[in-house]
């Protein structure tokens, strides 16, 4: 290691104050972190590309520095979903260092990494204070039975006003409206549940009324259109 000369000639001072780090909470435990693999935790982020014209919402799982799980569910941009794709590969055995330092393709799966480990070497995780943390798969029930990102669309104008497109409970079908015109009420197709049918062999229509369901006071609206069509 090379000191500049100012530096060599200078003389010493002691450190007096020097506490060490300070412990995060980490799965039902204080941890004095100093290595990456002293980090675990599964943990949320949400990230955006520059024109933030997408947003990817990373799940990480992490077992002693290693990432065992990941969870990338991505919104309003088509190359982000084959960013996703890749990064789904490229995350999982990599430290949380390594992963920070890897082409995860998309920005805004990258600022996804980035506010994670930012949460995560802070003890700021979802499994900070459950005794010995989340099994490999928490990731996975966040989708639910019909393993699908629970996604908000609805679109809306001042002249014709609001159409729910698709919402938690899945594609929306009809709008229910009372003697306002306002919406008191929606049918819905549970698209997990469907093409689950659809694989097993059921008849399309048949699968189809069986994953449909109702939101709201559907049953008394006065008016039901199809949020798609005029």
């Amino acid at each position: 290691m090379k000191y500049s000369k100012e530096v060599e000639n200078m003389c010493s001072v002691k450190c007096g104050a020097s506490h060490g780090c300070a412990p995060i909470p980490e799965e039902g435990k204080w941890v004095y972190s100093r290595e990456i693999k002293d980090i675990c935790g599964l943990t949320h982020g949400i990230g955006w590309c520059a024109p933030q014209q997408g947003a990817c919402k990373l799940t990480l799982n992490i077992k002693e520095g290693i990432i065992e799980e990941a969870l990338i569910e991505t919104l309003g941009c088509s190359g982000m979903t084959h960013s996703a794709a890749m990064a789904s590969e490229a995350l999982v055995g990599k430290t949380l260092l390594e992963a920070l330092n890897t082409d995860l393709v998309c920005d805004a799966i990258n600022t996804a990494m980035r506010e994670l480990f930012l949460q995560i070497v802070y003890g700021r995780s979802q499994s900070a204070f459950s005794e010995g943390g989340l099994p490999i798969g928490a990731g996975l029930e966040d989708l639910g039975k019909g393993t699908r990102s629970q996604v908000g669309t609805c679109y809306s104008t001042k002249l014709k006003g609001p159409r729910y497109l698709e919402l938690a409970e899945g594609y929306v079908m009809k709008l229910g409206l009372d003697e306002n015109d306002e919406i008191i009420g929606y049918e819905y197709v549970n698209m997990g549940l469907f093409m689950d049918a659809i694989k097993k062999g059921e008849n399309p229509m048949e699968a189809l009324e069986k994953a449909k369901g109702i939101y709201g006071r559907y049953q008394e609206a006065v008016k039901y259109i199809d949020p798609r069509e005029e």
